[in-house]
């Protein structure tokens, strides 16, 4: 064999050797599994401000896409039915109070007036024992007959029962009313007290005020407008606690734990890296029935709630953002 063909039979086998291991590389790349990505959203704390009563929007003091902070008053409600009935709850308590003071009280014309009757009583009481005790005398000595010694008898009897009808007349003015009307009293006063407060509290309730800070996304009130109790007037959500929410099969989530980090990528932020910290790991509600895990071939598996929090705070970040997570194929 000439050397030109021996070095022909060489190249032909690097050449062979080359495609065949070309070929296996391709087929390598080819059946590997793609690299596992997960997507999930920014998320955050929405509220819905609504009032607990009724009432017509009468002033509106921020708008979509305004910054508001916690306590802030964001519109006032206007209820003229509302605003009566705390006047005539004012009304009521003034009346029970008034009656409290009444049952309480003595006049003092009273006490001196049944004083007076007692003293006349009394009075009459020493006159007819001293007709009493001269009858009796003269009885004795056949001076009178006994006609009038019974008349003096039951005159005695009288004035003595008028005596303490008198002195019972004036305990009971010096007592006043009795146990069970004082109690009354002041039961119908704490009443009102009670109702004047439901009345004031929801007079007050006209005010909404912010729950939280944040920033208003949505405005549905127009002045003038009449609202039931827990129709929302605002919704805020809090651009100071953002997280990441991603739904993932049971099956992704080996070895993951809460704490772990790992870092997402924002698109609406040029494709920026956020490194993130699991805070919370939860099974997501069932809405069907649900069914026993079958005994052979693909199983059911159940979808998990991962929250993430950003390690640190990042400008621009809003809920709705898509944030994209390589999750070096965990679990398969």
């Amino acid at each position: 064999m000439s050397a030109s063909s021996a070095a022909l039979k060489t190249v032909r086998w690097i050449v062979l050797s080359g495609a065949v291991l070309g070929l296996g590389t391709f087929l390598w790349f080819a059946t590997r599994p793609p690299p596992l990505t997960v997507q999930g959203e920014v998320t955050a704390n929405r509220v819905d401000v609504s009032p607990r009563v009724n009432g017509r929007v009468a002033e509106l003091r921020f708008d979509v896409g305004d910054t508001v902070g916690r306590g802030v008053l964001l519109a006032e409600l206007d209820s003229p039915q509302l605003k009566a009935a705390l006047i005539a709850a004012h009304a009521q308590l003034a009346v029970a109070r008034a009656d409290f003071d009444r049952v309480y009280s003595t006049r003092p014309e009273n006490i001196a007036a049944h004083k007076a009757d007692l003293a006349a009583a009394d009075a009459d009481v020493v006159l007819a024992k001293e007709v009493f005790d001269r009858q009796t005398s003269l009885i004795s000595s056949g001076s009178t007959p006994q006609q009038r010694v019974d008349e003096a008898t039951r005159n005695l009897e009288t004035a003595t029962r008028k005596r303490e009808a008198a002195k019972a007349a004036l305990d009971l003015v010096i007592k006043g009313a009795s146990d069970e009307e004082k109690a009354l009293a002041g039961a119908q006063v704490k009443q009102a007290e009670a109702n004047l407060n439901q009345r004031e509290v929801d007079v007050a309730e006209l005010a909404l005020h912010s729950p939280t800070s944040g920033q208003i996304t949505s405005r549905v009130a127009e002045l003038g407008e009449n609202f039931s109790a827990g129709a929302p007037v605002f919704s805020l959500i809090d651009m100071g606690d953002l997280w990441f929410t991603f739904n993932l099969r049971e099956d992704l989530l080996a070895g993951l734990k809460v704490d772990d980090r790992f870092d997402v990528t924002v698109p609406a932020l040029k494709s920026q890296v956020i490194p993130v910290r699991v805070t919370m790991i939860n099974v997501q509600g069932q809405y069907a029935t649900w069914r026993a895990t079958r005994a052979t071939g693909d199983f059911d598996l159940r979808t998990f709630e991962v929250r993430a929090k950003p390690v640190q705070p990042v400008d621009g970040l809003r809920p709705g953002m898509s944030a994209i997570a390589a999750w070096s194929a965990r679990g398969r």
